[in-house]
């Protein structure tokens, strides 16, 4: 009986996978490995990270262009 080897997705994988997740060009392949081999929660908090890393550079981008222009 052969049996199907599951390809886990390590650190660098997931951190990947979410920033491709987050603009829309997540490949089938990588989304079947995330599926089938990843841990939901590892992609949860990845998620979270994400979008507060996200939000506080671009509301540090935000400050630092009015501050430039006197506003």
């Amino acid at each position: 009986m052969a049996e199907e080897k599951t390809d886990k997705p390590n650190f660098f994988s997931i951190v990947l996978s979410t920033m491709a997740a987050a603009f829309g060009v997540q490949s089938k392949r990588n989304q079947e490995r995330d599926f089938n081999g990843g841990n939901i929660y590892h992609y949860i908090v990845a998620g979270i990270l994400f979008t507060i890393v996200f939000i506080v550079t671009v509301t540090l981008i935000v400050r630092s262009v009015l501050q430039a222009n006197g506003l």
